[in-house]
């Protein structure tokens, strides 16, 4: 809890966490509701939210005098996407696993009703394929790729995506059926890791997990592999590196410090460590 009186230090704290403060769960703030989350008295709390509403950083509705976030966030945040953003966060993450695992490492954030390929990056085999991945869009009932992000949507969220939605097939190992689709989805949450074979590219096998901000899946992290390509290990032993390097890159977008280093993973393979998410 936050105490009075801050020093500018501490004042300049506080304002940043107010505006960290701000989620899919909480998205307006009232004075008193405020300084009662983070200890502060009435008149600070109301100074606070001011001057961050003058310099744009949150927005005061005249009509509740209840704050939500400004449009100083959206020219700070596409800032942020000029410069980079989530491709630059990822790609050393990405780098360290492809170049680990001998796989192609991909980083992939929801679009609609598939998930979009941000950032990639070859393993020491090289390209897989003629074209980049990077744009490639994925659809949410075809493959590990896009099923490790969707699985672990809200249970209204991922209802709504299966219900009555068509479904392509891409191979004949496709699944189109929704209730099977639902199944696959309870499935990957149990075990906190999607894998497919063939689903949506039939030359490839694949083994994904979510990346989280919060409590938010926010995309996937991948390892593909060509199905001709013989390689000394299989995929599925890559799976705690690829965990180790899902909860690195939400521990970056949740801004958190980094968690305790897991075991080696080329060190052997024991039981499956905890699934990546929340903590």
């Amino acid at each position: 809890m936050l105490t009075d009186p801050p020093t500018p230090l501490q004042t300049v704290d506080r304002a940043l966490e107010v505006l960290l403060s701000f989620d899919e769960y909480r998205k307006e703030w009232g004075v008193l509701e405020l300084a009662e989350e983070f200890g502060l008295t009435r008149s600070t709390a109301q100074r606070l939210l001011a001057a961050l509403a003058t310099r744009g950083f949150l927005q005061a509705d005249p009509h509740t005098r209840r704050y939500r976030l400004g449009p100083a966030i959206w020219k700070t945040a596409a800032m942020w996407e000029r410069g980079g953003g989530l491709a630059a966060l990822a790609e050393p993450l990405l780098a360290d696993l492809a170049r680990g695992t001998d796989r192609t490492a991909l980083f992939c954030t929801p679009d609609g009703a598939y998930v979009r390929c941000i950032a990639a990056v070859d393993g020491a085999d090289g390209p897989r394929r003629a074209h980049p991945y990077l744009g490639d869009i994925y659809p949410a009932h075809a493959g590990a790729t896009s099923r490790a992000h969707f699985a672990f949507l809200p249970p209204p969220e991922r209802a709504a995506l299966l219900h009555g939605r068509p479904s392509a097939r891409y191979s004949e190992l496709t699944e189109v059926d929704e209730d099977a689709l639902r199944a696959l989805f309870d499935d990957t949450v149990h075990r906190g890791y999607a894998a497919s074979e063939g689903e949506y590219d039939a030359a490839s096998r694949a083994v994904a997990v979510p990346v989280f901000a919060g409590r938010r899946p926010v995309g996937s992290l991948s390892l593909v592999e060509d199905k001709t390509t013989e390689h000394e290990d299989a995929l599925i032993d890559a799976l705690p590196a690829l965990r180790t390097t899902a909860d690195a890159l939400s521990d970056l977008l949740s801004n958190r410090p980094p968690a305790a280093p897991r075991r080696d993973w080329r060190r052997g393979h024991g039981a499956a460590p905890t699934p990546n998410g929340p903590r």
